[in-house]
């Protein structure tokens, strides 16, 4: 039985970055967990081939033709991106659409709305095709993977990807092959910060990113066994001679990460739950990104502080750093510490993790 989808409804959450903060595009695990704001398209078919997409929560709108070639005009024309995408995949379009977008995600702070908006937009998309393809959810992330960031050569992994579409909280990792399992923990309620600082993702990102591999190609130049993944921190001191302290210090850092996320991975599997040791690991994790990393800011810092002492049990950066937000782990005294967190400048929002990518559609069989 064939469904004619008239109308189309796709909500898909945001993220934050539990553990592994600057790891997956490394290839080092991550430990993300998607949060209850989200961001929703809804829309229908047109009778012709124009796509009018209206964001009323920025004030912008965009129009383009499926007729002609879509050329992008703008840095991160991810509506378009994900056509071309898709296009490549042989998914085809033989309507446009009129869409509406409406979001809660903090919008360039570090909680992935742009992932969000683009896993949403290509479940939109496949389920309105010509093929009308209902995807898994790997699928999606992948789509909007090549999407966001193949497309435009751009730095990031697959961590905010994967969160979005499958939902939950979701450990990653890269070696030898891609690897992920669902943790379904005790978690409780977070605090998001949001500094109201902008952040340029794509600068920290490449800055960081690009340092770390010059490190590795360094490395494994002169030990061709040298491995991210593998190597302890005491071993760490044998390659000291041979990098700049800037180096060495990143280098360590990379390391200090990954083996917070390890440890997290346990303390999140492991029953019952131990709120106070998680809450440690994220202290831990934003001592090194502030301290080695240096992708903390101080207004964050200070947010982080007050949330500590209104009775948070961890905090940390979240995202790839610059500003942006920063969360509380509050199994208890969420209110107190939203209450703080706004008190010293912040926007703050009660979050809980959250289901993935999902889909209502309205139409008739034939």
């Amino acid at each position: 039985m064939k469904i004619d989808i008239s109308e189309l409804k796709v909500s898909t959450p945001g993220r934050v970055c539990l553990f592994g903060e600057h790891q997956d595009y490394l290839n080092l695990p991550v430990i993300a967990c998607a949060i209850s704001l989200r961001i929703e398209i809804s829309g229908n078919k047109r009778d012709d081939s124009i796509v009018n997409i209206s964001l009323p929560d920025v004030n912008q709108s965009e129009s383009f033709s499926l007729d002609s070639e879509l050329e992008y005009l703008k840095e991160r024309d991810y509506f378009k991106s994900s056509i071309n995408v898709l296009r490549k995949h042989g998914i085809t379009f033989s309507n446009g659409f009129d869409c509406v977008v409406h979001g809660e995600i903090p919008i360039n702070a570090g909680t992935s709305s742009s992932s969000a908006l683009i896993v949403s937009w290509i479940n939109f998309l496949t389920r309105m095709s010509d093929q009308s393809q209902n995807l898994s959810p790997e699928k999606l992330a992948k789509l909007a993977h090549e999407a966001e960031v193949l497309e435009f050569a751009e730095p990031g992994g697959m961590m905010d990807h994967y969160s979005t579409a499958i939902g939950g909280i979701i450990y990653l990792s890269f070696q030898p092959k891609l690897y992920l399992e669902k943790i379904d923990s005790g978690l409780g309620a977070f605090v998001l910060g949001n500094s109201l600082e902008p952040k340029d993702t794509k600068y920290i990102l490449g800055k960081v990113k690009n340092q770390v591999l010059k490190i590795i190609e360094k490395l494994s130049s002169e030990n061709p066994a040298f491995s991210l993944s593998e190597i302890s921190e005491k071993e760490l001191l044998k390659y000291e001679k041979n990098l700049s302290p800037n180096q060495y210090e990143l280098l360590e850092a990379t390391i200090k990460n990954r083996d917070i996320t390890r440890e997290a991975k346990k303390v999140l599997l492991k029953l019952p739950f131990d709120h106070k040791k998680t809450g440690s690991l994220l202290n831990e994790h934003q001592a090194v990104l502030r301290e080695k990393l240096k992708i903390s800011t101080p207004k964050i810092d200070r947010l982080i502080e007050v949330s500590l002492n209104a009775g948070a049990v961890g905090a940390k950066i979240n995202g790839s750093g610059g500003g942006g937000c920063m969360f509380a782990y509050a199994p208890q005294n969420a209110e107190k510490i939203k209450e703080a967190i706004e008190k010293e400048g912040g926007k703050a929002y009660i979050i809980y993790p959250d289901k993935g990518t999902e889909a209502i559609t309205f139409g008739e069989a034939e």
